[in-house]
């Protein structure tokens, strides 16, 4: 016997609804605990801007034949993420459905059970489940293969020699009889780089996902088949120091400034003015609490998890204020004049956006362990780059290059110039160079001009942490505006940091091409 994906009008989900309750299940649907709404839960909770419908009856309708029930929070966060505009298209098709939830409430249960309800619903949806490490992916494709595997979920895989599970070969993969696909995989191992026409990317483990990951994969939903568009889940906990949380620090700063009214933000978490070992607390940060997950359930991962602040944000799910901090707040206290005309930079940096924009700052060893720091150069050209460094910069003064810059591609054209002080830096020194600028910023020993184009770079930082470093970081876009000046000026500032003199040659000139 063949499951039926026929879509169903609303007003149809409503009738079979109350047929699913005369049928019996009555019970099931009226005897849940009465759990706190998504609102009552949420510490934090922006809305899409523009929805006028929801595709909620119908998965609710799906999932109560699947013999699923969800509390309260949960169905408010269906109902939300799967709102429609006026147009047709997700509400939540531009930045994404993002949660930051704690451990232990649910959230990958809700989310898994969200897409197999969507794939039924939906023939030929093609959805793609990514964690960072390989561990998390299997442990959730285990779970999902005991959801599928239930009789009213199994009717609907696909009939062939693995039953529309697939297992083999290092693929992960449940296929419906209707076309619809989930796959998984582990983003550490490279998967989903290249895949084309995605409805339904599920960014599971945020808090450990970079901007560069998130670059590979996203483009994948542009194509999608859907009629509602590609939809994409970010679903994670406050990231770690050591991990690379920039994408998903970057779509909590956007919702909380209010830039991101194409998406929704939910953030659970507790209250990180009581004590944070207070049992009032487990109420608080979990939904899911006391009914589903008990005091000994909470009492264990208090006890495993190793310190205060991995309790806070794993199963409290706090974030640290300083993550949306802003960067160099003492900056425009920091206006000088600098140094005289004649007095040439003892160094240059440069960094190079996305686009092509390239940024050459200079800095000024001044007396008293000071610094002064300026753009003095920008364009898009790298001949021109290189053509103003040979102009202005002795063959041994420093110039500085991060080493995972697209600046990098002036090194051939300034060793065809014989400017032998153009060196790599490292992530050691770029380290360093932020930590100088930040600590020259806040002790008065740094000085700039006031220039537009690094107050635009500050406004767009934030601070990194290098996982491979003890306690380093490193400068960081919030979203999509550069930030490649404020990296160019923080090299220049390391660079006149290792000269203790100054050297008068001909006078400089701020040039902007």
């Amino acid at each position: 016997m063949t499951a039926s994906t026929r879509s169903i009008s609303d007003a149809e989900v409503e009738a079979r609804l109350a047929e699913i309750v005369d049928l019996g299940l009555a019970a099931t649907l009226d005897k849940r605990p009465l759990h706190p709404t998504l609102r009552e839960s949420a510490t934090h909770l922006i809305l899409p801007d523009g929805i006028v419908r929801t595709l909620w009856p119908r998965i609710k309708y799906r999932l109560a034949m699947m013999g699923v029930v969800l509390d309260r929070w949960q169905e408010g966060f269906c109902q939300a993420a799967l709102g429609i505009r006026e147009d047709g298209l997700w509400a939540c098709g531009v930045d994404g459905v993002c949660a930051s939830i704690p451990r232990q409430v649910g959230k990958t249960f809700l989310i898994s059970h969200l897409l197999i309800a969507l794939c039924i619903e939906f023939p030929g949806l093609r959805c793609v489940w990514t964690s960072h490490h390989a561990r998390t992916t299997t442990g959730t494709f285990r779970s999902v293969q005991g959801a599928v595997r239930r009789p009213a979920v199994f009717a609907h895989l696909k009939k062939d020699r693995s039953n529309g599970i697939r297992t083999t070969n290092g693929e992960q993969e449940i296929e419906f009889g209707n076309g619809s696909i989930i796959m998984f995989g582990a983003r550490a191992l490279g998967f989903g780089r290249g895949m084309q026409s995605i409805d339904v990317e599920v960014f599971d483990e945020a808090q450990i996902l970079g901007l560069k990951a998130l670059e590979d994969m996203v483009p994948a939903t542009n194509a999608a088949k859907n009629p509602h568009g590609g939809l994409l889940f970010f679903i994670g906990t406050p990231p770690r120091p050591v991990d690379d949380g920039a994408a998903f620090t970057a779509k909590r700063t956007a919702a909380l400034s209010g830039d991101g009214r194409d998406g929704m933000w939910v953030e659970i978490s507790g209250d990180e003015d009581l004590d944070p070992y207070s049992p009032k607390q487990y109420r608080r940060a979990n939904p899911s609490y006391p009914s589903r997950v008990g005091a000994t359930a909470m009492k264990r991962m208090q006890k495993n998890l190793p310190d205060l602040g991995a309790w806070q944000r794993e199963a409290l799910g706090i974030w640290p204020k300083d993550v949306i901090e802003r960067v160099l707040a003492g900056w425009a206290d920091r206006v000088a004049d600098g140094p005289a005309g004649q007095v040439a930079p003892e160094a240059f940096g440069i960094d190079r956006a996305e686009l092509g924009e390239i940024s050459i700052c200079a800095g000024w060893a001044l007396d008293d362990a000071k610094a002064h720091v300026e753009e003095v150069f920008s364009t898009r050209s790298l001949e021109a780059a290189a053509a103003f460094l040979d102009e202005v910069a002795g063959a041994r003064d420093q110039i500085l290059i991060d080493e995972h810059s697209p600046a990098r591609a002036l090194f051939p054209l300034l060793r065809a110039r014989r400017l032998r002080g153009a060196k790599t830096a490292r992530v050691g020194d770029m380290i360093a160079a932020c930590a100088l600028t930040e600590a020259g910023v806040d002790e008065d020993r740094l000085t700039h001009s006031g220039q537009e184009s690094i107050a635009r770079a500050i406004e767009a930082a934030m601070k990194r942490p290098v996982r491979t470093s003890a306690g380093g970081w490193v400068w960081a876009p919030r979203g999509d505006r550069p930030i490649h000046t404020l990296n160019a000026a923080s090299l220049a500032v390391l660079g006149a940091s290792q000269t203790t003199t100054t050297s008068s040659v001909q006078g400089r000139e701020v040039v902007s091409l």
